[in-house]
């Protein structure tokens, strides 16, 4: 019976909807589940990758073992200049849950000025006091500190359940190097802290768990794995005088099920939640994007809009591994601990890696000009030797201190390899490329402040004063390291943002209410959108972004 009330909801093929919703990660999933709590319409989520089964996605600790396997999507830059011409590896899930699925779970919402700059950019609904309603929506925080944190939403936010011993040195470090020690995600003031998590009872807890799993029982979502977006459709939409040009209307997307190209037909929106770097590709290939670079690969023009792929940002870590003196994760792979998580959800596999951050402001940004009172680099703790992009087994007991570059002034672009859906986009984060030099001078600082941290009498004892990375770092002054690791070693920490940058200037790719300008019918809802990153990690605000979008499609 649910069998044909399902095909007289979805049509025969099971594929019209009211709704279609590209993308089932953090902000795809609430996106879709959001708009099916109105029995009336129907959504239909399409999701490239397979349904999050493996082991792996709800192991906490395992969460590089999934690094280039089937729930990736496995992309590497184009060689970066000023890294010694290498590529970068950029994981980004390939699965229900999306990256949510696939990442250190750190929920870090960023600072109240983050989404004060979004408003400047595109309009006063994005500012911190006009989200927090929403983060309130989003968040099931255990044991909340400010009233702006979330206490029955969707996402679970808690804490950790065993961190390693060498986190609490990490934190009475910071003490003994002058900084405050205070509870995570205040809108202002944050220091350094112990890292709230999205996991529940330490197991992850990705906005598949969060938003589709209560909603799997409702007649009026579909979720279609396995399903690849090739492009979406457009009709000619009568215009508003006789006159007016007619602006496209988008009709549904080519989609790819089991190696058969389909049409999936939606009669209201679609709405594209693949993340900053399948967005803009997604885009491109239906049209809409930068003119002459879509005529090379011979896609017809939908719309002319030059901004698509451009302005992404992300944040580059660099990170010194000295070596420790046991009780790190290096042993977390032993049968006892596996048979511990499964048992009781405890032990070393609880962990999501990098237990710690701390926020600091170094002397560079006042020589940038950066707003007073405001951080230019995130330092992050590993209690492990967090080394070869995660793509390597754990070489000895370590520990990590990394330097996040917050606020990067570097630009970069995503463009198409090809007008085939199934060849990798061409990335090019543009890492420390800025004319005046300022992302570099600003990771060295850093870096500096990581050594300092490092030389304290706190992390003195649990260091042996060896070094894993820089490799023979012992025989390297503080700035060769800080160099070195630079050049060599530094990495994506997995915060790509801004390829279809909202706003309220006409050149923005979708507009505040994350319209896609120059047709009708389609938005944008995912990290793309943010007209700038966060001092913070993207998780928390891509699903914020999923929540806004589904309220504004609410509203019409």
């Amino acid at each position: 019976m649910r069998g044909a009330r399902t095909r007289r909801r979805f049509g025969a093929d099971g594929l019209t909807a009211d709704f279609i919703v590209v993308g089932a990660g953090s902000a795809g999933a609430a996106v879709a589940a959001r708009l099916s709590e109105d029995p009336a319409v129907t959504v239909l989520l399409l999701e490239a990758g397979g349904p999050d089964r493996a082991l792996e996605l709800h192991v906490p600790a395992a969460f590089s073992k999934l690094f280039r396997g089937e729930n990736d999507w496995n992309y590497d830059t184009v060689p970066q200049e000023h890294l010694e011409g290498r590529t970068v590896f950029w994981p980004r899930g390939k699965t229900l849950g999306g990256s949510s699925s696939l990442n250190a779970m750190m929920w870090v919402r960023g600072f109240a000025a983050d989404y004060d700059e979004w408003a400047d950019a595109a309009g006063p609904a994005w500012s911190w006091d006009a989200l927090v309603p929403a983060f309130r929506r989003v968040e099931r925080t255990q044991d909340p500190v400010d009233e702006t944190q979330g206490t029955d939403g969707a996402q679970a936010v808690e804490h950790q359940r065993d961190p390693r011993p060498h986190t609490a040195a990490f934190l009475e470090a910071a003490r003994e190097a002058g900084y405050a020690v205070t509870p995570a995600n205040l809108p202002s003031g944050q220091g350094f802290s112990q890292t709230m998590v999205s996991q529940h009872r330490g197991a992850r807890a990705s906005t598949a768990d969060a938003y589709l799993r209560p909603a799997a029982g409702r007649a009026n979502l579909r979720v279609v794995t396995g399903a690849l977006a090739r492009r979406v459709t457009f009709a000619a939409a009568s215009g508003s005088s006789p006159d007016a040009p007619a602006t496209p209307r988008a009709t549904g997307v080519y989609v790819e099920i089991g190696g058969v190209t389909r049409h999936a037909l939606a009669r209201r929106e679609v709405v594209l939640c693949g993340g900053a770097v399948n967005t803009p590709q997604l885009l491109m290939l239906s049209g809409i994007g930068p003119a002459g670079h879509l005529a090379e690969h011979g896609i017809p023009l939908v719309a002319d809009a030059p901004d698509v792929g451009s302005n992404l940002q992300d944040h580059l870590v660099a990170g010194l591994a000295p070596e420790a003196r046991g009780g790190t994760l290096y042993t977390a792979e032993r049968p006892a601990q596996l048979a511990q998580y499964l048992a009781r959800r405890r032990g070393m596999l609880t962990s999501n890696v990098a237990e710690a951050y701390g926020f600091v402001r170094t002397p560079v940004a006042d020589d940038a000009g950066m707003a007073a009172g405001l951080p230019d680099i995130e330092i992050i703790f590993a209690a492990a030797p967090y080394v070869g992009e995660g793509l390597v087994p754990l070489p000895a007991e370590g520990i990590t201190v990394g330097a996040i570059l917050l606020r990067p002034r570097s630009r970069g672009t995503i463009r198409l390899a090809s007008a085939d859906p199934t060849a990798k986009p061409v990335i090019d984060p543009g890492y420390l490329t800025d004319a005046d030099g300022i992302d570099e001078r600003t990771l060295l600082a850093g870096l500096a402040a990581c050594e300092r941290l490092i030389d304290t009498d706190a992390l003195r004892g649990v260091t042996t004063g060896g070094w894993i990375q820089p490799e023979g770092g012992g025989a390297l002054t503080p700035s060769e390291r800080a160099e070195l690791s630079l050049r060599r070693y530094s990495h994506t920490l997995y915060h790509p943002v801004g390829t279809a940058r909202m706003g309220t200037d006409a050149t923005s790719v979708v507009d505040p209410e994350l319209r896609v300008r120059g047709v009708d019918g389609l938005r944008v809802a995912d990290a793309s959108v943010m007209p700038t990153v966060i001092r913070g990690h993207t998780n928390a605000p891509a699903i914020v972004i999923g929540e806004v979008a589904a309220e504004l499609i609410r509203r019409g």
